[in-house]
């Protein structure tokens, strides 16, 4: 009994570690002048699943590189651009896909987060793939306006699941990230 349950660990620990974000896009709001985003990038650095950084200073933009098999927390790379006094205009992932078929309004879970893709067509993703955060917060208010008349599903404004993710059940109020492609 004991080889069973080590064997299905290792084969989880192995899904787990092989669904992964590899690096994010994050391009900042309100930066104007090298102090704000030398400001942005100590913060960001503090991270602890962030392994270096690198910054375009024309699109105030910063390339989040990940730690190999780390646990990335989005809402985190948010709070540490708040924390330095500004906000996310975009937050781009590459995540590294294995055969996940996506479609519109899907929930899939991926790097132990849950990720609902929307305003997307069918499709089935391997590789490596950018995705679009689009999350009150991590765009502008005029794009999360956009996708808001785009659903009804209450998930979309609290973004914790609801009882639109999971019909039939009780919600288990876990964060869910809204992504498209």
């Amino acid at each position: 009994m004991k080889t069973i349950l080590l064997a299905i660990a290792f084969i989880g620990a192995q899904f787990t570690a092989s669904a992964q974000y590899k690096k994010a896009a994050l391009q900042a709001a309100g930066l104007t002048c090298a102090m704000c985003s030398n400001a942005t990038q100590k913060a960001l650095k503090t991270l602890p699943f962030v392994d270096r950084i690198d910054t375009d200073l024309n699109t105030t933009t910063f390339i989040l590189h990940f730690k190999p098999n780390a646990a990335v927390n989005l809402d985190q790379i948010k709070q540490k651009v708040e924390g330095a006094g500004f906000s996310v205009a975009t937050l781009k992932v590459t995540a590294d896909f294995d055969q996940v078929k996506v479609q519109n309004d899907t929930h899939i879970p991926f790097g132990g987060q849950t990720l609902h893709f929307m305003n997307v067509k069918p499709q089935v993703l391997q590789g490596e793939k950018e995705v679009t955060i689009i999350d009150k917060d991590f765009v502008t208010s005029r794009v999360y306006k956009k996708y808001s008349a785009q659903t009804k599903m209450a998930c979309y404004a609290t973004g914790t699941m609801a009882e639109c993710c999971q019909p039939g059940t009780k919600p288990a109020g876990k964060r869910v990230y809204h992504v498209t492609i």
